[in-house]
């Protein structure tokens, strides 16, 4: 038990909380109605081993960075808790749960999942010489609802990549809040980011127009799929939220940061897929 919990904390499992909603957005919104069961199962398993992968590939990659940094120095692999042997073969096991999955969604996704892995593998090595890595880790969980809509459709269509846009700029909004914390680091080990490169002030005030951006995005999807007022209700409570969490970090004072960075956005998550879902249903059994 011991063992698995250092897998668990190696990958932060308890953050699943910020990728499964966007999944769970992308199911519901395909057909507009509750997905069946055994589909959302497959959904789960798919996003479960697809960032399980993504989580272990970038600890194994970012080794010998997270050795360096204090503030990373404690996780399992730089403290020695896990071999890279251990990590590899934990890779390898969740690539083939994602793999499993896949194979049980639409026949289109046995073709696509590529598409999907690709990203998680390039991520980690984007901070080394660009400082758009926020906007790849952006991609990797954009591509939630993307391929969600798809496994449910089998077909490919706009909507799904406006929610995508959306889900990638939300998350590198929040990612350049959180790399606010390693500026010092990433500038005295040549690394990229955002916040290293233009500083703090520019690097709030980025964060707020990408935000501001995802929200304008979720209500093109809201008008072009004639939702209904629940899903804009969530829109704008999902909006405040957002204004409340930029209103946290300041240049001067960033002790809210894992607030901002953890809490808000595992609530913002779960919160705008629930408006989700209660317009679906309810605007099904209008329709009924």
């Amino acid at each position: 038990m011991g063992k698995v919990k250092i897998y668990l904390e190696m990958i932060k499992f308890e953050h699943s909380v910020f990728a499964l909603p966007f999944a769970y957005f992308g199911a519901f919104l395909a057909e507009k109605r509750v997905p069946e069961w055994m589909t959302l199962f497959w959904i789960t398993l798919a996003m479960v081993g697809a960032r399980s992968f993504a989580m272990a590939v970038n600890r194994w990659i970012d080794m010998e960075i997270d050795r360096r940094n204090p503030r990373t120095a404690e996780r399992a692999l730089p403290k020695g808790l896990l071999s890279v042997s251990n990590v590899i073969l934990f890779s390898v096991g969740s690539l083939a749960v994602f793999l499993l999955a896949v194979y049980n969604l639409a026949p289109i996704c046995r073709y696509l999942w590529p598409i999907v892995v690709l990203p998680f593998v390039i991520y980690p090595y984007t901070k080394r010489f660009t400082s758009l890595s926020h906007f790849v880790l952006g991609l990797c969980l954009g591509l939630a609802p993307v391929g969600a809509w798809i496994a449910i459709t089998n077909t490919v269509s706009m909507e799904p990549f406006l929610i995508g846009a959306a889900v990638l700029l939300w998350v590198a909004g929040f990612d350049i809040f959180y790399a606010i914390q390693d500026i010092e680091f990433d500038r005295r080990h040549k690394l990229y980011s955002i916040p290293a490169r233009f500083g703090i002030r520019t690097s709030l005030t980025l964060t707020k127009i990408l935000h501001v951006t995802s929200i304008f995005l979720l209500s093109w999807v809201g008008v072009r799929m004639h939702l209904g007022l629940v899903y804009f209700i969530g829109v704008a409570v999902t909006a405040i939220l957002l204004a409340y969490e930029n209103s946290l970090i300041k240049p001067h004072d960033i002790s809210k940061l894992n607030v901002a960075f953890f809490t808000i956005n595992g609530v913002i998550s779960i919160l705008l897929f629930c408006f989700v879902a209660v317009d679906v249903i309810l605007g099904r059994s209008k329709i009924a």
